[in-house]
């Protein structure tokens, strides 16, 4: 062969090993969310982009096999070239190393760093070569797939198609967390988000106001009673319940009691409170909060009751509880401030047990767990593997837990110290 038709050939190898390094590197940090708000606005580029995305294997076999087959011509062509120029022992020597340089530097290391500084942009532009180079290669791609399945069958290892670790959920969460840490997402949007995707993990058992805290009237009480403990009430909504707690009647809504009294002319007496209660709306723990929200919006109603498996009232849940999943806490002029989360100057915060995990990771910006406990005092009780007494201490999650009250068998008060907090106090 013509040493200038080998040298020729060797450049246009190590032009293609450039394409398909720079192929693999771009296609495989290109955002698939971008490509298809592209796809949706007519870009036929984008298009392609998706198809070949969906096609993962193939596309990176095509990419292994064509960057092998070309670094593979690279090497015999030059050698062969050098060792016509400078003989068969120098030429050798001399193939290695400029071959190792070339294909390092050009073939690799520039085109991945090029395709790596814009992902999308390089797999637009490229996006009608590789659709090409896949098409040509497919053939061999199929072949060398079905050789590796047979020896991984050989070898007694079992061949399952690829499963994504994480959820699109997941995947979503942790690029969100990722621009937060970069700077490009605020906390406060940040929490919105997770949120907004932690719905269809969450159950109305997460977020209900529990039946120790519920507040609710005697239905059997004088109308002018009920009236007075209506207006004193800070809810707009209360259950009504006849001769045990647990047995809900109806819920009270103060607009319909306020209609009510004036028809009357502001006479209590002469109010039927049966009447005026509105029918009660019952809805399984186990239901999430995905679900209950479209509940609430389908029956343009803002209050159910929570029950259990056996029909017993565990609590309520309200339309303002779920979206204070997704904004946070919303307070208005009327509610009543309890303060749960109290931070020390030190970094420590006394939390009370009732408070809610996911209310007080998002007030401290941690990480707690809320998978096994509801409260932050079932998280210190499951870790613990009992109720503790008070003073006992408890280090897990990377946090120390302090238990600082105690009533009966219930855990009213706890002191939290993120550890790095306590390094940074220890001398030396």
């Amino acid at each position: 062969m013509d040493i200038w038709l080998a040298s020729l050939i060797v450049i246009l190898c190590l032009l293609m090993s450039a394409f398909f390094s720079a192929g693999e590197t771009a296609f495989t940090g290109t955002s698939k969310a971008r490509m298809i708000g592209l796809a949706e606005k007519g870009d036929r580029r984008a298009k392609r982009v998706l198809r070949i995305l969906e096609a993962r294997e193939r596309f990176l076999g095509t990419m292994l096999i064509g960057n092998s087959i070309v670094n593979i011509g690279v090497s015999s062509l030059a050698t062969s070239i050098l060792i016509i120029l400078l003989g068969k022992h120098y030429g050798v020597i001399a193939a290695t190393v400029i071959i190792s340089i070339l294909v390092i530097i050009f073939a690799e290391i520039l085109p991945k760093t090029l395709a790596i500084k814009s992902p999308d942009g390089a797999s637009l532009r490229m996006a009608r070569w590789v659709v090409y180079a896949m098409r040509i290669l497919g053939p061999l791609t199929q072949v060398a797939g079905w050789i590796v399945k047979i020896i991984l069958r050989i070898l007694g290892e079992k061949v399952r198609h690829s499963e994504p670790l994480l959820t699109p959920s997941e995947e979503i969460k942790g690029q969100v967390a990722l621009l937060h840490r970069q700077g490009d997402v605020i906390k406060d949007e940040r929490d919105m988000l997770g949120g907004l995707l932690d719905l269809k993990e969450l159950f109305v058992s997460d977020v209900m106001v529990h039946r120790t805290k519920m507040e609710s009237i005697d239905a059997d009480l004088p109308a002018i009673e009920i009236v007075r403990q209506v207006i004193a009430s800070s809810h707009t909504r209360l259950p009504l319940w006849r001769e045990t707690q647990e047995n809900i009647v109806g819920v009270l809504h103060s607009k319909d009691l306020l209609r009510a009294l004036s028809a009357v002319d502001g006479d209590a007496s002469r109010l039927k409170i049966d009447e005026i209660a509105l029918e009660t709306w019952f809805v399984p723990e186990s239901t999430s909060l995905q679900d209950q929200l479209q509940a609430f919006l389908s029956k343009k109603t803002h209050f159910a009751l929570v029950v259990d498996e056996y029909g017993e009232v565990m609590g309520l849940v309200t339309l303002e509880d779920i979206l204070e999943e997704i904004v946070g806490d919303i307070a208005d002029e009327h509610d009543l401030t309890v303060e749960g989360v109290r931070p020390r100057k030190d970094g420590a915060v006394i939390v009370d047990g009732t408070v809610p995990i996911r209310d007080l990771n998002r007030a401290m910006d941690w990480r707690l767990p809320d998978e096994e406990a509801t409260t932050i005092a079932g998280l210190v009780i499951h870790e613990a593997r009992q109720i503790p007494n008070t003073g006992q201490i408890f280090n897990f999650y990377g946090y120390r837990f302090q238990v600082v009250r105690k009533s009966r068998n219930r855990l009213t008060a706890l002191l939290i110290t993120p550890l790095d907090k306590l390094k940074t106090k220890m001398p030396g």
